[in-house]
């Protein structure tokens, strides 16, 4: 059986705030296997943009165990993070933060070049996600001239571009107007799961519920 793409085991951290300690998360299990699709749902401040910023080791303090594709990212440096993050996961924001002085193309192009591929694979990858994406007649505009639910499929597009075991999303379509947002999740959604990665989600989007594997619910720091 393949190990979990996503392993967590009993994760905590915790602040401190004008003297006082604020758990945020408290004890946190969660296993996410190759391929699924996970929907955390839970109201702003539960946590969840925490537990993502955890799993895509993306800041220290934390408490328990975090495992990416069966490795203890408590035993990597922080050169091997970064490494494991350009190569393993892909990250959707609510906000999209593409380049803006780069057309749709090529801001899918980039995070491939850093990685090692070759300009015209990287340029066919980026064409065919963007295609996928019903944004084949938008490649070479700006960020600029996109509209906000185009911008955000570019972004979706460059998270799968390296093609990574994890895809996580943060909010991916919380700026985004009821329409716009249940359109872009469903051809996220839909993408991911073409591509046979695993992703979390994090949304207090309800309807995201039924296109997803699973949901689980962050309440108080702990997940029910």
């Amino acid at each position: 059986m393949s190990d979990p793409v996503v392993q967590l085991d009993a994760l905590t951290r915790s602040f401190e705030q004008g003297g006082v300690r604020i758990d945020v998360l408290r004890g946190v299990n969660l296993s996410v296997a190759p391929g699924e699709i996970v929907a955390l749902l839970g109201p702003s401040g539960s946590g969840k943009s925490t537990l993502l910023q955890a799993v895509g080791l993306l800041e220290g303090g934390f408490g328990g165990r975090i495992a990416i594709c069966g490795i203890d990212a408590s035993a990597l440096s922080g050169d091997e993070r970064t490494t494991m993050r350009r190569d393993r996961i892909g990250f959707v924001y609510q906000f999209h933060h593409l380049l803006p002085d780069f057309s749709a193309i090529e801001n899918v192009v980039l995070p491939q070049l850093v990685a090692g591929k070759r300009q015209d694979e990287a340029e066919d990858r980026a064409r065919a996600l963007l295609d996928a994406l019903g944004l084949g007649a938008r490649l070479d505009h700006r960020p600029s001239q996109l509209s906000g639910g185009e911008q955000q499929r570019v972004a979706v597009a460059r998270a799968l571009a390296n093609r990574p075991a994890l895809v996580l999303a943060d909010e991916p379509t919380g700026n985004l107007d009821e329409h716009t947002a249940d359109k872009v999740l469903v051809q996220f959604v839909e993408l991911v799961r073409g591509t046979g990665s695993a992703a979390l989600i994090a949304t207090h989007n309800e309807r995201l519920a039924a296109a997803v594997d699973r949901v689980v619910r962050l309440h108080d720091g702990v997940l029910e």
